[in-house]
């Protein structure tokens, strides 16, 4: 089952509070600040993230199984450390990319 978990919207302007993300290339704002929990990301030339992640607004939702979640889906990236006792992975549907959370127990 799938819950809602935060929106990420990209974004060119430099927003307060961003942080530097190396491995992604990219400076993320923390969604947890935000009463509405989105997270704008404003990407660096050349990373590696998928355009469509880079240019179109996202869903993040928490998931209890990941694999699970990216059987027979269109995998934009693989599962990867998102921080401590979190995996992520993105996938598109219906045109979007989804990010899928899966938080260690």
């Amino acid at each position: 089952m799938r819950k809602i978990n935060h929106f990420g919207v990209p974004t060119t302007t430099p927003q307060p509070g961003e942080v530097y993300a190396e491995g992604l290339k990219v400076w993320l704002t923390n969604f947890n600040e935000s009463p509405n929990k989105i997270e704008y990301l404003r990407f660096e030339e050349g990373s590696w993230m998928p355009e469509l992640i880079q240019k179109v607004a996202h869903i993040a939702y928490e998931v209890d199984d990941l694999a699970a979640e990216l059987k027979g889906a269109k995998v934009l990236v693989e599962p990867m450390p998102g921080g401590e006792n979190l995996t992520i992975a993105f996938i598109e549907e219906e045109g979007i990319a989804l990010e899928l959370m899966q938080f260690d127990k």
